[in-house]
């Protein structure tokens, strides 16, 4: 018996570090950060992608918690990592915290806490892991999509009450006087609020097909003659009722242009339709000339111009300046963020000069493009 008493006794060793040898090869592939502590809140086991996380490129182990891990609460205030690990009682976890980095950057920083034995057995040493994540992309989702349905929310609630008004003033005057003018009146406002919510519709499903790589790009031969003048008359009507004339400059040396015409003449008349909203007085211009490889539109107005730090900005999503003559025209802010994702699907660049008061042109590079195999 005692030949075999010693092969017994030294599989426990070995299995043991089998065992933590399996366990930090586990930890070491998780793509969430791992740091374990002991009771003093020392680190005693950490992975790479912790390492990433906190932007350390040295050995962690043998060192505090709180000289490695420095965050911040929402306010920006500063966070006790030591205090706030040793109050966890239970498994908890937050998605309020902020990490900073030397360069000034940050990272919105998912953090779980759960208290554990760090040995084998209930015997052994206690002590805490933590489980890190960076979530700023997560957090910017949950952000703009917040921001999308207050804007949206917002947006559908003045029309909606308007066309409501008006269509209840117009059944009330049919009911007592019958006067045809006023009835004409509230019906008109009641169809313009009407025209606005269909935009808007269209504008929510173009975004959302767009942002979910749905929409497709059927290629075919564009006459740049036609479509501008198609637009001039689409629009000359809507121009006329604010005193507008709508002018066209075509380049005799047009030819025919390979791409979507569905997309491309949409994308000009989001430019066309701004034109005529922000212009009290003057004319809106199309234009279009040959380009090497493709053709240059350009839509010109006489309105209201775009300041240097708005110009930055126009093609952000839910975007609307703080100028009080934009502010007076209806809008989500839409309709240049989705003519900027119809662009990128047809390769085309997009450019703007503006001065205020003096007006605006935005000029649009479409190039041809091949048709798929």
């Amino acid at each position: 018996m005692s030949n075999e008493t010693p092969a017994v006794t030294s599989k426990a060793p070995q299995t043991a570090a089998l065992e933590h040898e399996r366990l930090t090869s586990l930890i070491g592939s998780m793509a969430d950060g791992v740091i374990a502590v002991d009771d003093h809140i020392k680190i005693v086991l950490y992975n790479g992608a912790a390492l990433n996380i906190l932007d350390v490129n040295s050995s962690m182990k043998g060192r505090s918690l709180g000289s490695i891990l420095k965050p911040f609460d929402k306010n920006g205030q500063p966070v006790d990592i030591t205090d706030m690990v040793r109050a966890t009682d239970i498994p908890s976890s937050s998605r309020d915290l902020l990490l900073h980095y030397p360069d000034g950057s940050e990272i919105n920083l998912y953090l779980s806490i759960a208290p554990v034995h760090l040995g084998y057995g209930e015997k052994g040493d206690r002590g805490y892991v933590l489980l890190l994540r960076d979530i700023t992309r997560e957090k910017s989702l949950e952000e703009e999509r917040d921001e999308f349905i207050s804007v949206v929310s917002h947006e559908l609630r003045t029309p909606i009450a308007i066309t409501e008004g008006n269509i209840s003033n117009a059944q009330f005057i049919a009911e007592k006087s019958g006067d045809i003018n006023q009835i004409r009146q509230a019906l008109k406002q009641a169809h313009e609020q009407t025209l606005f919510l269909a935009g808007l519709v269209n504008d929510l499903s173009t975004l959302s097909r767009a942002e979910r790589g749905a929409l497709q790009v059927d290629i075919a031969a564009i006459n740049p003659h036609a479509l501008v003048d198609g637009l001039a008359k689409s629009y000359a009507d809507e121009a006329a009722a604010k005193g507008l004339e709508i002018k066209t400059e075509l380049s005799p040396q047009l030819e025919a242009l390979q791409s979507s015409e569905l997309y491309v003449r949409e994308i000009l008349q989001n430019f066309v339709t701004n034109s005529i909203k922000y212009t009290e007085s003057g004319s809106v211009t199309i234009g279009a000339k040959p380009a090497p490889k493709g053709v240059e539109f350009t839509v010109h107005d006489t309105g209201i111009g775009i300041s240097k730090s708005d110009q930055e900005k126009i093609f952000d999503k839910f975007f609307r300046s703080e100028d009080y003559r934009t502010r007076a025209n209806s809008g989500t802010g839409l309709g240049l963020y989705v003519t900027m994702k119809l662009a990128r699907l047809v390769h085309a660049d997009i450019s703007v000069t503006s001065e205020l008061d003096k007006g605006s042109t935005f000029t649009v590079f479409i190039p041809n493009l091949q048709k798929p195999a």
